[in-house]
């Protein structure tokens, strides 16, 4: 196996998470040092062009909107009216390209937490119509208690503590939508969101979204959050109690509960429309009859920009998240360009832009690939490394999904090392990382993180090194290359992820999901055609 460089790792996290990078946004001059450093570097490892027009480019055609709060968003009930705080109390957008969106007396209904899910026999919905109504929802699943065990939650329900695709912020939008509601309201609470509300604060930033023919105008007028505090008080207004109401929302028998109130809140949008770029490089394989089939390594490039200071820092660096990826990717690329034999199939590299405005590098990519996803056999993900030293296993995200787990579990044998469940589960990341994208269209994704057994430390020091990092760093310019970064974790899981798609890439057969997962139709429906 080629050697793995841990300092040729950090010098890159460094590089790509430096100040002169401006934080990585999309359609700003960090954008243009970006994707002209991996070019650069790209042709220094000595990898093809991964495009088929002969460049390391795919256009990715997006929209941006900023916006602007017009009118507050105010609820009225009889003789009470509450004004609430933009950004302090209530952050809102739209995603409709066009100059404004409101609401204007919009009836509040509390909704549950917005679900329909037809396996598990659950509707929040009923019969009620929310059409031109404005939903107050809950995030995250159901988290309805285990019978036989009240302090665990049911796994027959949403998977148990794992989050499932109906639990994501992201599917409460579409659904309201689906069902033509004026608005969506989430319900901020920071342990089921899986973080603070500053993180959605972020949202009041340019947002960015693929440019589509209805010009979003099928979404609905206004998506937001609301803080709990909020919350509550908009439900004593309408003479209802938030903890008894979350409480019912937890069974089969919840319906819409209406609270006789009328919301309004108005945005001016800026709008923007702009061509950013999913950078790509490839390794061609050695087999004439197999290098036209492809195993796809990910990893986004983009951050957050430039944002509201912090601590008079408004740089948001994004070193973890996500130039520690790109850079191990690099590392990975550098790797396969020195291996021996080389691989049959041909292993392309692709650094996908917008991952943070909702994985849209990587969803254009999907829906428009430059190698059809017929003959990609898997895509593996990587988003953030470890960077707090060695650990005894490796964590899987959506871990029993696929063979590529079963890859992974022999390579990480061969170090001594073992597969663990994802230990966060409940906060839905496997939905939440651009493999997901390739996940929904039928292909294979592997996606891991972190292990937890630390070598030489206490049981509890991946725990509280996680919670620091959300806490502190996640989503903030404070995410920035620390001191005390050790990578020699990070080289192994770099080493495992590397073996994997090198195994792959030489196999007799295409990895397949495992019976029972939910794309596993999709993807065998995709190889008939």
């Amino acid at each position: 196996m080629p050697r793995f460089d841990a300092e040729a790792i950090l010098e890159r996290t460094k590089v790509l998470s430096a100040d002169e990078f401006e934080g990585r946004a999309p359609g700003t001059q960090g954008e243009e040092r970006t994707v002209k450093y991996l070019e650069e570097e790209f042709r220094k490892l000595g990898l093809q062009p991964g495009n088929t027009d002969g460049t390391y480019i795919q256009q990715v055609p997006l929209i941006g909107i900023t916006a602007t709060n017009t009118q507050p968003l105010t609820v009225k009930g009889g003789s009470k009216t509450q004004t609430f705080k933009w950004s302090d109390e209530v952050v809102a957008w739209t995603k409709h390209v066009a100059d404004t969106a409101s609401i204007k007396d919009s009836e509040l209904i509390f909704a549950g937490y917005g679900v329909t899910a037809p396996e598990f026999n659950w509707d929040d919905f009923k019969d009620v119509d929310v059409k031109g109504k404005t939903l107050i929802v809950l995030v995250n699943d159901p988290q309805v208690p285990d019978p036989s065990d009240p302090s665990k939650l049911d796994p027959q329900l949403f998977n148990g503590n794992a989050m499932t695709y109906y639990g994501r912020w992201t599917y409460k939008f579409e659904e309201g939508a689906r069902r033509g509601a004026a608005g969506i309201l989430l319900v901020h609470e920071t342990g089921p969101a899986g973080y603070p509300f500053s993180v959605v604060q972020g949202n009041l930033r340019e947002k960015f979204d693929l440019v589509t023919p209805d010009k979003n105008m099928g979404r609905s007028a206004i998506e937001g959050w609301v803080t709990l505090d909020a919350a509550r008080r908009m439900l004593q207004m309408g003479g209802q109690d938030f903890d008894a109401l979350k409480k019912q929302a937890l069974t089969r028998e919840f319906r819409p509960v209406p609270l006789n109130l009328a919301a309004s809140i108005a945005i001016r949008n800026t709008m923007r429309t702009l061509e950013s770029r999913n950078v790509l490089a490839k390794v061609e394989g050695a087999d004439p009859a197999l290098r036209d089939e492809y195993v796809v390594y990910t990893a986004h490039w983009d951050h957050l920009g430039v944002g509201a200071p912090v601590n008079g820092d408004s740089i948001y660096n994004g070193a973890l998240d996500n130039a520690s990826g790109v850079a191990t990717l690099l590392e990975i690329a550098r790797a396969f360009t020195q291996v021996e034999p080389k691989p049959k199939r041909s292993i392309l590299f692709l650094m996908v832009t917008a991952e943070e405005q909702g994985l849209l590098g990587s969803q254009h990519y999907a829906v428009s690939p430059v190698y059809p996803l017929t003959r990609t056999l898997a895509n593996i993900n990587v988003d953030g490394v470890n960077q707090w030293g060695r650990t005894k296993d490796i964590t899987v995200i959506g871990m029993g999904a696929s063979d590529l787990d079963d890859y992974l579990r022999e390579a990480a044998a061969a170090q001594g090392r073992t597969l663990r469940p994802d230990p966060e589960a409940e906060k839905g990341f496997y939905y939440r990382s651009d493999h997901f994208n390739f996940a929904k269209q039928g292909v294979p994704a592997l996606y891991t993180d972190t292990g937890e057994e630390f070598i030489g430390k206490p049981a509890e020091y991946s725990r509280q090194k996680r919670d620091e990092y959300t806490n502190n760093d996640y989503h903030s310019p404070s995410d920035q290359v620390k001191p005390d970064w050790d990578l020699s974790g990070a080289v192994e899981d770099a080493q495992l992820l590397f073996v994997v798609g090198y195994n792959v890439a030489n196999a007799e057969r295409f990895p397949e999901w495992k019976p029972g997962n939910e794309f596993r139709a999709t993807r065998e429906a995709m190889l008939k055609k």
